[in-house]
């Protein structure tokens, strides 16, 4: 037991800077704990790897890169370590980053021992009382597909807002998974056996929308022939999803933000408040804050939405889980439509991963479910069974496919082979053909896409795309 009551640690310093790596050794010693030191992040993984540690000492600052592209492996060594960032720069982003991962606190240098020391001692007595608890409990994540780091990160994130009772937000684009990870939280809580009300923003009727939220009374207005119980009302004792809360109206976020404030709702025509008990998470794929500075949306109300938040990746931002997605929902189709499980190709698979899919995941299962259709009785997927604008749009976009259905692999260096070295105007010529036809890909051959995304005119575009013989998708 060391002088601070915590038992002697085992720490792990990741600094390139040998005078550090000293100082924090020495200072591990005088308190009492086991420390070990590496230079750079391959030694610092490799270490990481080899043992068990409590704490780690991360420099963000390396010649061969940034610490914090070991961070994620360090957070989920199977000691699950405490980490404290060390760093010359005062990088905000970094530290946002650091902090999303789990890092126990940041510290910049040049620092004092004495406020290391209480950070080191605060992060070890947290680690000793973490390790000591039980055992948590498996979270449902159900058909959240994928082992990617950004997948995990979130669902750490959703483990913690369903052992809470706080409002959360969740972020993301379209077709992201935001009510899949709401109902992951909703089902992990401890409001689990009651109901899940899910309630479209887009979707309320403008007329009726207060009347669908709070409910109304007996003649409220023409039509009302019955006391209703609004959505709200209906989530009593269980959880409440506002998905697309930025398309709320602005006198309905007034009411709405005095029902979350007081727990108490009043309906359309009554005199009367009754108590209401839910908890709420809400989606959104806008910029909330933006909305806030433009008086789109309230200020304060988003404060009470956003006691946590959740922001979720795109797919281009998880490649590696597109393959088990895959799987996951073609069996799932053939068990819902009785034809058993069908394979897929290497050459299927490629093609996904080519894919940019502007529609995230909702897109993916849409073009999955499209393609085995197109398969029938085939008991393989390959290129061929892709939706027709799907297959026209790869053509356009430079992937080629063979008389058999098979990816063509795609050349792009732009060298001849052999011994004979390309002319400058060759190669040049080749990679603006390269460059015009992934970009053709990315925009799914939508002339304002490509040229946002390239920064070419309309008539620089139509320009490049009639030199090299290529043209844009048919509207």
């Amino acid at each position: 037991m060391t002088e601070s009551g915590v038992t002697m640690a085992r720490v792990l310093i990741i600094d390139d800077d040998l005078d550090i790596q000293l100082l924090l050794e020495d200072l591990m010693r005088d308190m009492g704990h086991a420390p070990a030191s590496a230079g750079n992040l391959a030694d610092g993984k490799a270490l990481a790897r080899a043992d068990d540690y409590d704490l780690v000492f991360l420099d963000l600052d390396f010649p061969e890169g940034n610490g914090l592209e070991i961070l994620p492996e360090l957070a989920r060594l199977p000691s699950s370590p405490e980490i404290l960032i060390i760093t010359g720069t005062g990088n905000t982003k970094a530290a946002e980053i650091a902090f999303k991962y789990g890092a126990w606190d940041y510290v910049r240098k040049p620092f004092l021992l004495e406020e290391v020391s209480l950070h080191i001692t605060r992060a070890l007595q947290y680690h000793a009382e973490k390790t000591g608890s039980k055992t948590p409990a498996v979270f449902k994540r159900e058909d959240i597909i994928g082992q990617s780091e950004p997948v995990l990160v979130c669902l750490d994130e959703a483990a913690k807002a369903a052992a809470t009772d706080g409002s959360v937000l969740i972020t993301g684009e379209t077709g992201t998974g935001k009510e899949l990870f709401a109902r992951a939280i909703h089902q992990n809580s401890k409001r689990s056996e009651n109901h899940f009300v899910i309630i479209d923003c887009g979707a309320l009727p403008d007329s009726l929308v207060e009347s669908v939220l709070f409910g109304h009374e007996k003649g409220a207005f023409t039509g009302a022939d019955n006391r209703r119980d609004g959505l709200i009302m209906q989530a009593e004792g269980g959880t409440l999803f506002f998905d697309e809360i930025g398309e709320l109206d602005m006198g309905v976020q007034k009411k709405l933000l005095r029902t979350l404030q007081e727990r108490r709702l009043r309906p359309v025509g009554s005199k009367r408040e009754y108590a209401v008990n839910f908890r709420l998470l809400a989606a959104t794929n806008r910029d909330l804050e933006r909305m806030v500075r433009d008086n789109d949306f309230r200020g304060d109300l988003l404060f009470r939405i956003r006691g946590m938040e959740i922001k979720l990746p795109p797919l281009r931002e998880r490649a590696e889980d597109i393959q088990s997605i895959a799987f996951h929902h073609i069996q799932k189709f053939g068990s819902r439509y009785g034809f058993g499980t069908k394979g897929i190709s290497n050459e299927f698979i490629a093609i996904l991963k080519k894919l940019d899919w502007p529609g995230n995941v909702r897109e993916l299962i849409n073009v999955l479910e499209n393609s085995i259709a197109n398969a029938d009785p085939d008991p393989t997927l390959v290129p061929k069974h892709f939706p027709p604008a799907y297959r026209t749009s790869l053509l356009e976009g430079g992937l080629e496919i063979d008389s058999g259905g098979c990816l063509i692999p795609e050349k792009t260096d732009g060298f001849a082979a052999g011994d004979e070295f390309v002319k400058w105007a060759e190669y040049r010529t080749h990679m603006e053909r390269t460059y015009i036809r992934h970009l053709l890909l990315k925009s799914r051959g939508d002339w304002r896409t490509a040229c946002r995304c390239s920064g070419f005119s309309k008539s620089r575009l139509y320009e490049l795309l009639k030199k090299h013989n290529l043209s844009l998708s048919p509207k």
